[in-house]
C-alpha cells in the first residue's frame, strides 16, 4: 500500500525562549501518528534471503521531502507448532546502531516474533564513509539503501523544519508501522506485541509509548524523557529548542502510557542521569518497574545480554502485570528502607549509594549487601545509610533479575 503524508497544517520554526505558534496543534499532529494502524506493505531486501528466518525486509514508510521512503528491518519468527499464536516485540536501535539480526534471534529463542528496524535509512552492512574518504580518513559507516529517509542530525537539531520533514517524525512513524506490520502476521497474537528501544531507541520508545497505546509493554533502555534537564550535552542543546520542548518532549504524553513499562538502566550512565530517569518513571500512568544494574555499561550488547527485559516481557504477556512492584522507600531515623511485593522469591538485597556530588554518571557508586526479610505479603530491605550519602537506591534480586526501588537524593 502507499501512504499519504499526514496533513501538514503547521510549520515549525525555532524561536529562542518563545513558544511555537500552534503548539497544541503540533502535538495533535504527533498524536495522529498513532492512527497508522494499517499494516504497511513490505518487500524482501534481496531475493536470496526472502525465505530465511530471520529475513531482511524493507517496510514502506511515510514520504519524506516528497519522495517514497522505506525502512530496513530484520523480521523473525520463533519455531512453534502450527497454528500457535506467539507474542511479539518491536526493537529500536540507538546511536551508531542499525537493524540487528542477532537481537531478533535473541527474542525468537525466547518464543517471541521480533522485528528490528533501522530508523536512519541504513542497512546492516558497513561501507567506507564518502565524506571521511574525501578528507583522507576513510571511516566505516552503515550503508544506505535507495529509499532512505532522513537521518538524525545532532540532538533534535532539525526541529526548525516542517514537522513531517523531521527525523523524529519518521523514527516514530516507522516504529508504529513496525508494530502494525508485526501485529498483522497470522502467527502473532496482536494483543501481545511490545516495544524495546536502546539509548536513542529508548528516547523513541519513551515518545511512542504515549502515542501508540496498542503496545502490551514497553522497555526503554537508558533513554527517557526530560532530556533538557540532564546535566550533560543534552541540556545546552535543548534548553532553547522549542521544537523539542513544546512538541517532542516525551513527558507531554507519559500520562497516556498505561501499559506496563520497564525502565532499564544503570547508575553510571553518562547519557541519561538518574534524575531524569526518575522523573520519567514517576510520570508514566501505568504500572512500571525500574531495574538499575550496577556496572551494566552503555550499549546495544549490554541491553540484550541481561535477562531483565525478557523476564519482564514474558511475565506481562502471561499475566498482564509486572512480577515485582516497588511499594515505597525512604530514609527514616537514619535507616534506608524499601518495600516490594513480588510474585517470585527474593533472594538478597543491596544498598547502592554514593557520597559524591555532581552528574550521577560520573559518581562512584558503592554496593553493600543489606538485610532482607519477608513480612506478610511484602518484602522489606533496610540498612543504616552511611554518613555523607548524597544519593541511594536499593536493589533486590530473584534468580539473577534485579529490581530497584525509587532513586533518592539526600
Amino acid at each position: 500500500m502507499k501512504f499519504k503524508s499526514l496533513p501538514q497544517k503547521f510549520s515549525v520554526f525555532l524561536f529562542l525562549n518563545l513558544p511555537i505558534l500552534g503548539t497544541p496543534e503540533l502535538r495533535e499532529e504527533i498524536l495522529k501518528l498513532g492512527e497508522l494502524t494499517t499494516a504497511p506493505s513490505f518487500h524482501p531486501f534481496s531475493q536470496t534471503n526472502k525465505n530465511e528466518n530471520p529475513r531482511a525486509i524493507l517496510i514502506e514508510s511515510l514520504p519524506w521531502e516528497g519522495k517514497e521512503t522505506r525502512a530496513y528491518a530484520w523480521l523473525g519468527l520463533p519455531k512453534v507448532s502450527k497454528n500457535q499464536k506467539v507474542p511479539g516485540v518491536v526493537l529500536v536501535h540507538g546511536g551508531g546502531g542499525t537493524a540487528f539480526k542477532n537481537w531478533v534471534q535473541e527474542w525468537n529463542d525466547r518464543g517471541f516474533a521480533a522485528i528490528s528496524i533501522a530508523v536512519e535509512g541504513q542497512i546492516d552492512k558497513k561501507v567506507k564513509n564518502e565524506e571521511s574518504k574525501s578528507k583522507g580518513n576513510a571511516k566505516m559507516a552503515w550503508g544506505k539503501h535507495q529509499w532512505a529517509g532522513p537521518h538524525r542530525i545532532g540532538i533534535f537539531a532539525d526541529t526548525h523544519k516542517p514537522l513531517q520533514d523531521q527525523w523524529m517524525y519518521h523514527a516514530v512513524s516507522q516504529t508504529i508501522l513496525a508494530n502494525s506490520l508485526l501485529r498483522s502476521l497470522p502467527q502473532v497474537d496482536d494483543s501481545k506485541v511490545g516495544l524495546m528501544g536502546t539509548s536513542w531507541g529508548g528516547i523513541i520508545s519513551s515518545i511512542v509509548m504515549g502515542i501508540d497505546q496498542r503496545f502490551a509493554f514497553v522497555i526503554p533502555v537508558y533513554g527517557c524523557g526530560f532530556l533538557n534537564e540532564a546535566g550533560n550535552h543534552y541540556k545546552p542543546a535543548l534548553a532553547n529548542n522549542s521544537g523539542y520542548l513544546n512538541a517532542w518532549e516525551a513527558g507531554h504524553r507519559f500520562n497516556r502510557a498505561r501499559m506496563p513499562v520497564l525502565w532499564f538502566s544503570w547508575p553510571g550512565d553518562k547519557h541519561f542521569p538518574m534524575e531524569i530517569l526518575r522523573k520519567s518513571y514517576q510520570a508514566t500512568a501505568g504500572p512500571n518497574m525500574v531495574s538499575l544494574v550496577p556496572q551494566m555499561g552503555h550499549g546495544h550488547g549490554p541491553a540484550w545480554s541481561r535477562p531483565e527485559s525478557y523476564a519482564f516481557a514474558k511475565r506481562v504477556i502471561k499475566s498482564g502485570k509486572i512480577w515485582c512492584q516497588r511499594l515505597d522507600s525512604a530514609l527514616l531515623d537514619g535507616q534506608a528502607y524499601a518495600r516490594f511485593q513480588s510474585d517470585e522469591f527474593l533472594e538478597k538485597a543491596e544498598l547502592v549509594h554514593t557520597t559524591d556530588l555532581g552528574f550521577t554518571g560520573k559518581r562512584i557508586w558503592t554496593r553493600t549487601p543489606i538485610r532482607l526479610q519477608k513480612k506478610a505479603d511484602t518484602w522489606l530491605a533496610d540498612w543504616p545509610l552511611p554518613d555523607g550519602t548524597t544519593a541511594w537506591f536499593i536493589n533486590v534480586q530473584s534468580g539473577g533479575l534485579i529490581v530497584s526501588s525509587d532513586y533518592h537524593d539526600e
